[in-house]
Protein backbone atom coordinates (compact mmCIF):
# COMPACT_ATOMS: atom_id res chain seq x y z
CA UNK A 1 0.00 0.00 0.00
CA UNK A 2 1.53 3.25 -1.14
CA UNK A 3 1.64 6.08 1.37
CA UNK A 4 2.00 9.70 0.32
CA UNK A 5 4.27 11.54 2.73
CA UNK A 6 4.03 15.29 2.38
CA UNK A 7 7.38 16.99 2.45
CA UNK A 8 8.18 18.56 5.79
CA UNK A 9 9.50 21.68 4.10
CA UNK A 10 8.31 23.39 0.95
CA UNK A 11 10.60 24.93 -1.64
CA UNK A 12 10.18 28.40 -0.13
CA UNK A 13 10.96 27.12 3.36
CA UNK A 14 14.08 25.36 2.10
CA UNK A 15 15.23 28.54 0.38
CA UNK A 16 14.77 30.58 3.56
CA UNK A 17 16.59 27.92 5.58
CA UNK A 18 19.49 27.83 3.13
CA UNK A 19 19.80 31.64 3.31
CA UNK A 20 20.17 31.56 7.08
CA UNK A 21 22.48 28.55 6.97
CA UNK A 22 24.84 30.37 4.60
CA UNK A 23 24.72 33.45 6.82
CA UNK A 24 25.25 31.46 10.04
CA UNK A 25 28.11 29.52 8.46
CA UNK A 26 29.79 32.78 7.48
CA UNK A 27 29.50 34.12 11.04
CA UNK A 28 30.75 30.84 12.50
CA UNK A 29 33.81 30.83 10.24
CA UNK A 30 34.48 34.47 11.18
CA UNK A 31 34.43 33.48 14.86
CA UNK A 32 36.70 30.47 14.37
CA UNK A 33 39.17 31.77 11.77
CA UNK A 34 39.53 35.30 13.12
CA UNK A 35 42.80 35.89 11.21
CA UNK A 36 41.00 35.69 7.85
CA UNK A 37 37.80 37.60 8.60
CA UNK A 38 37.72 39.80 5.48
CA UNK A 39 38.18 36.89 3.07
CA UNK A 40 35.54 34.83 4.90
CA UNK A 41 33.04 37.70 4.97
CA UNK A 42 33.48 38.42 1.25
CA UNK A 43 33.24 34.73 0.40
CA UNK A 44 30.06 34.38 2.46
CA UNK A 45 28.53 37.45 0.82
CA UNK A 46 29.44 36.09 -2.61
CA UNK A 47 27.89 32.70 -1.84
CA UNK A 48 24.64 34.34 -0.70
CA UNK A 49 24.49 36.53 -3.82
CA UNK A 50 25.15 33.57 -6.15
CA UNK A 51 22.50 31.49 -4.37
CA UNK A 52 19.91 34.26 -4.71
CA UNK A 53 20.79 34.93 -8.35
CA UNK A 54 20.36 31.23 -9.11
CA UNK A 55 17.14 30.67 -7.15
CA UNK A 56 14.66 33.00 -5.45
CA UNK A 57 16.18 36.38 -6.24
CA UNK A 58 16.10 39.40 -3.95
CA UNK A 59 13.29 41.30 -2.24
CA UNK A 60 13.62 43.96 -4.95
CA UNK A 61 13.43 41.46 -7.82
CA UNK A 62 15.15 38.55 -9.55
CA UNK A 63 18.50 38.38 -11.32
CA UNK A 64 21.08 41.11 -11.71
CA UNK A 65 18.36 43.76 -11.86
CA UNK A 66 17.21 42.72 -8.40
CA UNK A 67 20.78 42.75 -7.10
CA UNK A 68 21.43 46.27 -8.44
CA UNK A 69 18.10 47.46 -7.05
CA UNK A 70 18.98 46.02 -3.66
CA UNK A 71 22.29 47.87 -3.43
CA UNK A 72 20.68 51.02 -4.81
CA UNK A 73 18.47 50.86 -1.71
CA UNK A 74 21.33 50.04 0.68
CA UNK A 75 24.23 52.12 -0.65
CA UNK A 76 23.63 55.21 1.50
CA UNK A 77 23.75 53.20 4.73
CA UNK A 78 26.85 51.31 3.56
CA UNK A 79 28.65 54.48 2.43
CA UNK A 80 27.83 56.25 5.68
CA UNK A 81 29.10 53.31 7.68
CA UNK A 82 32.33 53.10 5.68
CA UNK A 83 33.09 56.81 6.02
CA UNK A 84 32.26 56.85 9.73
CA UNK A 85 34.41 53.81 10.49
CA UNK A 86 37.40 55.39 8.76
CA UNK A 87 36.67 58.77 10.32
CA UNK A 88 36.36 57.40 13.84
CA UNK A 89 39.61 55.45 13.42
CA UNK A 90 41.40 58.70 12.57
CA UNK A 91 39.55 60.44 15.39
CA UNK A 92 40.79 57.87 17.90
CA UNK A 93 44.39 58.56 16.83
CA UNK A 94 43.79 62.29 17.32
CA UNK A 95 42.59 61.54 20.84
CA UNK A 96 45.68 59.45 21.57
CA UNK A 97 47.93 62.18 20.13
CA UNK A 98 46.30 64.70 22.47
CA UNK A 99 48.00 62.77 25.33
CA UNK A 100 44.78 62.84 27.33
CA UNK A 101 45.11 59.02 27.77
CA UNK A 102 48.57 59.57 29.32
CA UNK A 103 46.98 61.99 31.76
CA UNK A 104 44.36 59.47 32.87
CA UNK A 105 46.47 57.63 35.49
CA UNK A 106 46.52 60.87 37.49
CA UNK A 107 42.92 60.21 38.48
CA UNK A 108 43.43 56.60 39.61
CA UNK A 109 43.45 55.84 43.36
CA UNK A 110 46.23 53.63 44.74
CA UNK A 111 44.00 50.66 45.68
CA UNK A 112 41.45 48.38 44.05
CA UNK A 113 39.24 51.38 43.30
CA UNK A 114 41.96 52.56 40.89
CA UNK A 115 41.16 49.64 38.60
CA UNK A 116 37.46 50.41 38.82
CA UNK A 117 37.99 54.13 38.11
CA UNK A 118 39.93 53.12 34.97
CA UNK A 119 36.91 51.07 33.85
CA UNK A 120 34.68 54.10 34.48
CA UNK A 121 37.01 56.26 32.37
CA UNK A 122 36.85 53.69 29.54
CA UNK A 123 33.04 53.71 29.86
CA UNK A 124 32.97 57.51 29.55
CA UNK A 125 35.46 57.60 26.64
CA UNK A 126 33.41 55.04 24.75
CA UNK A 127 30.40 57.33 24.82
CA UNK A 128 32.12 59.77 22.44
CA UNK A 129 34.89 57.62 20.91
CA UNK A 130 34.51 54.36 19.07
CA UNK A 131 34.40 51.56 21.66
CA UNK A 132 37.38 49.85 19.99
CA UNK A 133 39.52 52.94 20.54
CA UNK A 134 38.31 53.28 24.15
CA UNK A 135 39.11 49.62 24.89
CA UNK A 136 42.60 49.88 23.37
CA UNK A 137 43.37 53.06 25.28
CA UNK A 138 42.13 51.44 28.50
CA UNK A 139 44.19 48.28 27.89
CA UNK A 140 47.31 50.37 27.22
CA UNK A 141 46.85 52.31 30.47
CA UNK A 142 46.12 49.07 32.35
CA UNK A 143 49.34 47.47 31.15
CA UNK A 144 51.25 50.50 32.41
CA UNK A 145 49.65 50.85 35.86
CA UNK A 146 49.61 47.08 36.54
CA UNK A 147 53.20 46.60 35.33
CA UNK A 148 52.16 44.38 32.43
CA UNK A 149 50.33 41.88 34.67
CA UNK A 150 46.71 42.36 33.58
CA UNK A 151 44.40 39.45 34.41
CA UNK A 152 42.06 38.02 31.78
CA UNK A 153 39.12 38.74 34.08
CA UNK A 154 40.05 42.42 34.20
CA UNK A 155 40.48 42.54 30.43
CA UNK A 156 36.98 41.07 30.05
CA UNK A 157 35.63 43.78 32.36
CA UNK A 158 37.53 46.43 30.39
CA UNK A 159 36.02 45.27 27.09
CA UNK A 160 32.62 45.14 28.81
CA UNK A 161 33.09 48.74 30.04
CA UNK A 162 33.88 49.94 26.51
CA UNK A 163 30.86 48.15 25.05
CA UNK A 164 28.61 49.39 27.86
CA UNK A 165 29.76 52.98 27.37
CA UNK A 166 28.94 52.87 23.68
CA UNK A 167 25.54 51.23 24.10
CA UNK A 168 23.61 54.43 24.79
CA UNK A 169 25.47 56.72 22.38
CA UNK A 170 25.04 56.86 18.61
CA UNK A 171 28.71 57.82 18.21
CA UNK A 172 30.04 55.28 20.72
CA UNK A 173 29.48 51.98 18.94
CA UNK A 174 29.16 50.83 15.34
CA UNK A 175 25.81 49.20 16.11
CA UNK A 176 24.29 52.37 17.55
CA UNK A 177 25.81 54.41 14.71
CA UNK A 178 23.99 52.08 12.29
CA UNK A 179 20.71 52.85 14.08
CA UNK A 180 21.47 56.57 13.84
CA UNK A 181 22.24 56.31 10.13
CA UNK A 182 18.99 54.41 9.63
CA UNK A 183 17.08 57.44 10.93
CA UNK A 184 16.72 56.79 14.65
CA UNK A 185 16.91 59.70 17.09
CA UNK A 186 19.94 59.63 19.43
CA UNK A 187 17.48 59.77 22.33
CA UNK A 188 16.01 56.41 21.29
CA UNK A 189 19.06 54.51 22.59
CA UNK A 190 19.93 56.78 25.51
CA UNK A 191 18.03 54.65 28.05
CA UNK A 192 20.44 51.79 27.36
CA UNK A 193 22.62 53.49 29.97
CA UNK A 194 20.25 52.28 32.69
CA UNK A 195 21.33 48.71 31.96
CA UNK A 196 24.88 49.65 30.96
CA UNK A 197 25.60 51.48 34.22
CA UNK A 198 24.31 48.55 36.27
CA UNK A 199 26.43 46.16 34.20
CA UNK A 200 29.52 48.35 34.70
CA UNK A 201 29.24 48.03 38.50
CA UNK A 202 28.30 44.34 38.52
CA UNK A 203 31.23 43.36 36.30
CA UNK A 204 33.72 46.06 37.24
CA UNK A 205 33.86 45.81 41.03
CA UNK A 206 34.69 42.09 41.33
CA UNK A 207 37.10 42.32 38.38
CA UNK A 208 38.94 45.27 40.01
CA UNK A 209 39.15 43.47 43.35
CA UNK A 210 40.57 40.37 41.64
CA UNK A 211 43.03 42.45 39.61
CA UNK A 212 44.34 44.16 42.75
CA UNK A 213 45.09 40.73 44.22
CA UNK A 214 46.66 39.60 40.95
CA UNK A 215 48.85 42.70 40.52
CA UNK A 216 48.43 45.86 42.66
CA UNK A 217 48.13 49.17 40.87
CA UNK A 218 51.37 51.15 40.54
CA UNK A 219 50.77 54.42 38.75
CA UNK A 220 53.48 56.89 37.78
CA UNK A 221 52.89 60.45 36.69
CA UNK A 222 54.35 60.91 33.17
CA UNK A 223 57.25 63.35 33.15
CA UNK A 224 56.65 66.77 31.59
CA UNK A 225 53.22 65.81 30.29
CA UNK A 226 51.63 68.40 28.02
CA UNK A 227 48.14 68.09 26.59
CA UNK A 228 47.90 68.83 22.85
CA UNK A 229 44.88 71.09 22.71
CA UNK A 230 45.14 71.16 18.91
CA UNK A 231 44.19 67.48 18.80
CA UNK A 232 41.51 67.96 21.46
CA UNK A 233 39.99 70.74 19.35
CA UNK A 234 39.94 68.50 16.26
CA UNK A 235 38.14 65.74 18.18
CA UNK A 236 35.48 68.23 19.32
CA UNK A 237 35.05 69.73 15.83
CA UNK A 238 34.68 66.35 14.09
CA UNK A 239 32.13 65.06 16.61
CA UNK A 240 30.20 68.34 16.45
CA UNK A 241 30.15 68.11 12.63
CA UNK A 242 28.61 64.64 12.70
CA UNK A 243 25.94 65.69 15.19
CA UNK A 244 25.21 68.95 13.36
CA UNK A 245 24.80 67.17 10.02
CA UNK A 246 22.33 64.69 11.46
CA UNK A 247 20.32 67.18 13.51
CA UNK A 248 20.33 69.80 10.75
CA UNK A 249 19.11 67.32 8.15
CA UNK A 250 16.28 66.13 10.40
CA UNK A 251 15.18 69.72 11.02
CA UNK A 252 15.50 71.03 7.44
CA UNK A 253 15.16 68.11 5.01
CA UNK A 254 15.04 64.56 6.47
CA UNK A 255 14.76 63.01 2.98
CA UNK A 256 18.35 64.00 2.21
CA UNK A 257 19.56 61.34 4.65
CA UNK A 258 18.07 58.69 2.35
CA UNK A 259 19.77 60.03 -0.78
CA UNK A 260 23.35 60.90 0.26
CA UNK A 261 25.65 59.68 3.08
CA UNK A 262 25.51 63.09 4.74
CA UNK A 263 26.84 62.16 8.20
CA UNK A 264 29.84 60.28 6.85
CA UNK A 265 30.61 63.10 4.42
CA UNK A 266 30.41 65.64 7.25
CA UNK A 267 32.95 63.66 9.30
CA UNK A 268 35.27 63.25 6.29
CA UNK A 269 35.04 66.96 5.48
CA UNK A 270 35.74 67.97 9.09
CA UNK A 271 38.85 65.75 9.22
CA UNK A 272 40.18 67.15 5.94
CA UNK A 273 39.47 70.77 6.87
CA UNK A 274 41.15 70.42 10.27
CA UNK A 275 44.22 68.67 8.81
CA UNK A 276 46.25 71.95 8.82
CA UNK A 277 45.52 72.26 12.56
CA UNK A 278 46.51 68.68 13.42
CA UNK A 279 47.64 66.24 10.73
CA UNK A 280 45.69 62.95 10.80
CA UNK A 281 47.61 59.68 11.01
CA UNK A 282 46.89 58.57 7.45
CA UNK A 283 49.01 55.43 7.90
CA UNK A 284 46.17 53.67 9.72
CA UNK A 285 43.74 53.97 6.80
CA UNK A 286 44.65 50.71 4.99
CA UNK A 287 44.03 48.61 8.10
CA UNK A 288 40.92 50.63 8.99
CA UNK A 289 39.61 50.18 5.45
CA UNK A 290 40.04 46.40 5.70
CA UNK A 291 38.08 46.37 8.93
CA UNK A 292 35.39 48.57 7.42
CA UNK A 293 35.07 46.36 4.32
CA UNK A 294 34.73 43.31 6.56
CA UNK A 295 31.84 44.90 8.44
CA UNK A 296 30.21 46.14 5.22
CA UNK A 297 30.32 42.60 3.80
CA UNK A 298 28.53 41.26 6.90
CA UNK A 299 25.98 44.07 6.87
CA UNK A 300 25.32 43.49 3.16
CA UNK A 301 24.82 39.77 3.76
CA UNK A 302 22.45 40.50 6.65
CA UNK A 303 20.44 42.89 4.49
CA UNK A 304 19.63 39.99 2.13
CA UNK A 305 18.16 37.74 4.81
CA UNK A 306 14.38 37.03 4.75
CA UNK A 307 13.73 38.65 8.15
CA UNK A 308 10.00 37.88 8.02
CA UNK A 309 10.98 34.34 8.94
CA UNK A 310 12.74 35.47 12.14
CA UNK A 311 11.06 35.64 15.58
CA UNK A 312 8.99 38.79 16.01
CA UNK A 313 10.70 41.69 17.81
CA UNK A 314 10.25 41.32 21.59
CA UNK A 315 12.31 41.61 24.73
CA UNK A 316 12.87 37.85 24.60
CA UNK A 317 14.25 38.16 21.05
CA UNK A 318 16.48 41.06 22.11
CA UNK A 319 17.78 39.06 25.08
CA UNK A 320 18.53 36.13 22.75
CA UNK A 321 20.31 38.37 20.22
CA UNK A 322 22.56 39.58 23.05
CA UNK A 323 23.49 36.02 23.96
CA UNK A 324 24.09 35.15 20.30
CA UNK A 325 26.30 38.24 19.90
CA UNK A 326 28.76 36.63 22.34
CA UNK A 327 29.78 34.27 19.54
CA UNK A 328 28.55 36.04 16.39
CA UNK A 329 29.48 39.58 15.37
CA UNK A 330 26.85 42.07 16.54
CA UNK A 331 27.02 44.18 13.36
CA UNK A 332 25.01 41.77 11.15
CA UNK A 333 22.66 41.00 14.05
CA UNK A 334 21.92 44.71 14.34
CA UNK A 335 21.41 44.92 10.57
CA UNK A 336 18.81 42.14 10.81
CA UNK A 337 17.03 43.96 13.64
CA UNK A 338 16.99 47.22 11.66
CA UNK A 339 15.46 45.41 8.70
CA UNK A 340 12.77 43.93 10.98
CA UNK A 341 12.08 47.20 12.81
CA UNK A 342 9.78 47.77 15.79
CA UNK A 343 12.29 47.05 18.56
CA UNK A 344 12.89 48.90 21.78
CA UNK A 345 16.14 50.24 20.39
CA UNK A 346 17.73 51.06 23.73
CA UNK A 347 17.16 47.49 24.92
CA UNK A 348 18.51 46.13 21.64
CA UNK A 349 21.55 48.45 21.71
CA UNK A 350 22.46 47.25 25.19
CA UNK A 351 21.83 43.59 24.36
CA UNK A 352 23.92 43.34 21.18
CA UNK A 353 26.53 45.80 22.47
CA UNK A 354 27.23 44.44 25.94
CA UNK A 355 26.34 40.84 25.06
CA UNK A 356 29.38 40.61 22.81
CA UNK A 357 31.61 41.13 25.85
CA UNK A 358 30.88 37.66 27.23
CA UNK A 359 33.50 36.01 24.95
CA UNK A 360 36.61 37.71 23.59
CA UNK A 361 35.70 37.35 19.90
CA UNK A 362 32.08 38.46 20.42
CA UNK A 363 32.85 42.14 19.86
CA UNK A 364 35.32 44.17 17.84
CA UNK A 365 36.63 45.72 21.06
CA UNK A 366 37.39 42.25 22.43
CA UNK A 367 39.20 41.21 19.24
CA UNK A 368 41.23 44.44 19.32
CA UNK A 369 42.27 43.99 22.97
CA UNK A 370 43.15 40.34 22.36
CA UNK A 371 45.38 41.48 19.52
CA UNK A 372 47.19 43.75 21.97
CA UNK A 373 47.37 41.11 24.75
CA UNK A 374 47.38 37.68 23.00
CA UNK A 375 46.86 35.61 26.18
CA UNK A 376 43.27 36.88 26.15
CA UNK A 377 42.56 34.61 23.14
CA UNK A 378 41.18 31.82 25.31
CA UNK A 379 37.42 31.51 25.45
CA UNK A 380 37.68 29.15 28.43
CA UNK A 381 39.79 31.57 30.49
CA UNK A 382 37.62 34.51 29.43
CA UNK A 383 34.50 32.74 30.73
CA UNK A 384 36.20 31.33 33.83
CA UNK A 385 37.84 34.57 34.97
CA UNK A 386 35.38 36.98 33.38
CA UNK A 387 32.22 35.37 34.80
CA UNK A 388 31.07 38.74 36.30
CA UNK A 389 30.53 39.98 32.73
CA UNK A 390 27.98 37.22 32.06
CA UNK A 391 26.22 37.99 35.35
CA UNK A 392 26.31 41.71 34.53
CA UNK A 393 24.64 41.19 31.15
CA UNK A 394 21.57 39.56 32.65
CA UNK A 395 21.50 41.91 35.66
CA UNK A 396 21.54 45.01 33.46
CA UNK A 397 18.96 43.62 31.05
CA UNK A 398 16.56 42.67 33.86
CA UNK A 399 16.96 46.04 35.59
CA UNK A 400 16.18 47.99 32.43
CA UNK A 401 13.17 45.80 31.67
CA UNK A 402 11.78 46.15 35.21
CA UNK A 403 12.39 49.90 35.46
CA UNK A 404 11.51 51.00 31.91
CA UNK A 405 9.64 48.08 30.37
CA UNK A 406 9.58 47.21 26.67
CA UNK A 407 8.75 50.20 24.47
CA UNK A 408 9.11 49.33 20.77
CA UNK A 409 9.54 52.10 18.21
CA UNK A 410 8.96 51.75 14.49
CA UNK A 411 12.09 52.63 12.49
Amino acid sequence: MAVNVAPLLGAQDLSVLSDFLLFATTLAFVAIFHHHTLAIALTGLGAIIVKKLATTGFAEGAGLAGLFAHFEHEWVLLANLFLLLLGFALLARHFEASRVPDWMPTFLPDNWTGGFVLLVLVFVMSSFLDNIAAALIGATVARRVFNGRVSIGYLAALVAASNAGGAGSVIGDTTTTMLWIAGLSPLSVLHAYVAATCALFVSGIPASLAQQKHAPIDKDQPASLRISFRHVAVVIIVLASAIAANVGAHLLNPQILDTIPLIGLAVAAAILLTAPVARPDWSILPQAARGALFLLALVSAASMMPVKSLPSPSWETALGLGVVSAVFDNIPLTALAIKQGNYDWGVLAYAVGFGGSMIWFGSSAGVAVAGLIPEAKSAARWLREGWPVVLAYFAGFCLMLVVLGWNPEIL
